[in-house]
């Protein structure tokens, strides 16, 4: 029973996937039915804001303890951060691609994203260059806790302070005040949880194999 989460997650994530498809959706102009993304990229950008956020406490874990597990779990996370930011990317290219007419606009949270993702690939290639672990796990930690930082300038600050397109930011109106109605948020909801969940899967099985490498090479 222990594993109940893992099930659920899966339930959730079939759901979405049928109901996504499914559910009638409000006929919005420019929108239509494009606007079933929502089910698919939205959970995209908060499965990594989870996962970069619990990679931070236990960096914050690792600076008070100097424990290394610490160190694999925050490493981890990022790594599967990281796949989710990807795809939130790609999933929202594809949506303004057919809302606003391009694969990519000059829009502030764009270009955030954009900038966020090339932070955290940064740190990667940081933790490479790296040899000695207690070194590579203090620097690491002090620079995922500044990389999240950013993160909720780019993503979450400068978008609702400045002009951009995104539903929410920018003094446009939200999608929950104009056309996310009681059909959509009975998929959207489960979604966030279903993809959220399927991320922490993802990171704890990262996590188990770093583990079982660390243990062979020792």
């Amino acid at each position: 029973m222990r594993h109940w989460w893992k099930a659920l997650a899966i339930i959730l994530l079939l759901y979405t996937l049928i109901a996504g498809l499914l559910i009638p959706v409000p006929k919005q102009v420019i929108l239509y039915e494009s606007i079933r993304n929502l089910y698919f990229h939205v959970p995209m950008w908060f499965t990594m804001i989870f996962l970069f956020f619990m990679s931070v406490i236990n960096s914050v874990k690792n600076l008070s303890s100097n424990n290394l597990t610490h160190d694999t779990k925050a490493k981890e996370l990022v790594n599967a951060g990281i796949v989710f930011g990807v795809l939130g990317i790609i999933t929202g290219s594809i949506w303004a691609k057919y809302t606003w007419g391009a694969w990519w606009v000059n829009d502030v949270k764009l270009n955030g994203s954009a900038i966020t993702m090339l932070i955290y690939l940064a740190y990667v290639v940081l933790r490479g260059s790296l040899e000695d672990e207690q070194k590579r796990a203090r620097i690491s930690a002090v620079y995922n806790i500044f990389a999240f930082v950013l993160l909720l300038v780019f993503i979450g600050i400068l978008p609702r302070v400045t002009d951009s397109l995104h539903p929410g930011n920018g003094g446009n109106p939200g999608f929950n005040n104009y056309d996310l109605d009681d059909n959509m948020k009975l998929v959207f909801y489960p979604a966030v949880l279903g993809w959220i969940l399927l991320g922490w899967w993802i990171a704890s099985i990262r996590i188990r194999i770093s583990n079982l490498s660390q243990k062979l090479e020792a």
